[in-house]
C-alpha cells in the first residue's frame, strides 16, 4: 500500500509521513476459537444490551385514514388476484358447465335481499379497488398530493366505492 500511495503524492513532505506512519505502524493478531465468537443472545437481547431502543411498530401507531386505505387497497387487489385464480382454477377442474351452477344457487330460493347482499359482497373488492385507483391515477398525475386533499378524495374514494358496488349489486 506504502509503495502505490507514495508514487500517487507528489508533495515530499506528505511522502515522508507516509513513510513515518507506515514504519511506526503495528498490526497484531489474536486468534481466538469459533466457540468464543458466537453468541446465544438474541436479537432481541443483544439490542437491550447494548441499551437500543425498539423500533415503532403498527401497535403503537393510531389507525389513520390513509394507512387504513392503503392496507384495505392491497387487501381488495388480493382478494381480485385470488379470486381471478379461483375462477380460471375453477374453470378448469369443474366437471359441469356454468349453468349447471347457476341452477343449484336458483335451487336454493335465496330472497332477493339475500342475493342483493351476496353480489354486494362479491362486488365490493372490485368497487373499492376500481375507486382507489382512479385516485392513485390522479396522484400519479400530481394532484390532490396535498394531505387536505389526500383526507378529502379518501373520503370521496369510499362514497364512490360504496356506490360503484351497489350499482353491480342492483344489476
Amino acid at each position: 500500500m506504502y509503495a502505490l500511495s507514495s508514487s500517487l503524492v507528489r508533495s515530499s513532505a506528505l511522502r515522508q509521513g507516509l513513510q513515518m506512519a507506515a514504519v511506526n505502524r503495528q498490526v497484531s493478531l489474536k486468534v481466538v476459537s469459533v466457540g468464543s465468537t458466537i453468541k446465544d443472545e438474541t436479537f432481541f437481547e443483544k439490542n437491550q444490551r447494548l441499551g437500543r431502543e425498539m423500533s415503532p411498530h403498527l401497535t403503537i401507531y393510531k389507525p389513520q385514514l390513509t394507512s387504513l386505505l392503503s392496507v384495505m387497497h392491497r387487501g381488495t387487489g388480493l382478494v381480485l388476484g385470488l379470486g381471478v385464480w379461483g375462477l380460471g382454477i375453477g374453470a378448469l377442474v369443474a366437471s359441469q358447465d356454468i349453468s349447471h351452477y347457476v341452477t343449484m344457487v336458483e335451487g336454493l330460493q335465496l330472497s332477493g335481499a339475500s342475493l342483493t347482499a351476496i353480489k354486494f359482497i362479491l362486488a365490493y373488492p372490485f368497487g373499492y379497488h376500481a375507486a382507489n385507483g382512479v385516485r392513485h391515477l390522479l396522484w400519479d398525475t400530481g394532484r390532490f398530493l396535498k394531505i387536505k386533499e389526500v383526507y378529502s378524495t379518501g373520503y370521496v374514494m369510499v362514497a364512490t366505492s360504496f356506490v360503484l358496488t351497489a350499482i353491480l349489486a342492483l344489476l
